[in-house]
């Protein structure tokens, strides 16, 4: 069985990319995933500090351009995957992903953002 923490760990995608600058995304999520095998990776879908995203998701969908401050650093999206370390394939596997839905205004911005406004 999977030695699996009793708590969640909260981590933003922005503090990833910053411990971890030189990889690509699924292999950030790995190497955090060897430390705790289980995260909540946040903030999906908007540009990071390197001027991408951690993954792209879909505008008409989560969140991901409301500021969160989880990071104690200019942090955005109200969305997430939980990820955990999968012992029998030696890779990380998604849980879940979810988050905060668009509302009228956050809709707008992303769909603006990624040039999806004749949606």
């Amino acid at each position: 069985m999977p030695n699996l923490p009793n708590k969640q760990t909260f981590l933003h995608a922005e503090e990833l990319l910053k411990m971890y600058p030189d990889m690509p995304r699924k292999a950030r999520e790995t190497a955090i995933l060897q430390e705790c095998p289980a995260r909540f990776i946040v903030g999906i879908g908007y540009p990071l500090a390197d001027g991408y995203p951690h993954e792209m998701r879909a505008a008409d969908y989560d969140d991901w351009v409301t500021e969160t401050g989880t990071a104690g650093i200019p942090s955005m999206g109200l969305n997430g995957d939980i990820l955990v370390w999968n012992h029998v394939t030696k890779r990380r596997h998604e849980l879940s992903s979810m988050g905060i839905r668009v509302n009228r205004q956050t809709l707008q911005k992303q769909l603006e953002m990624a040039g999806q406004w004749d949606f």
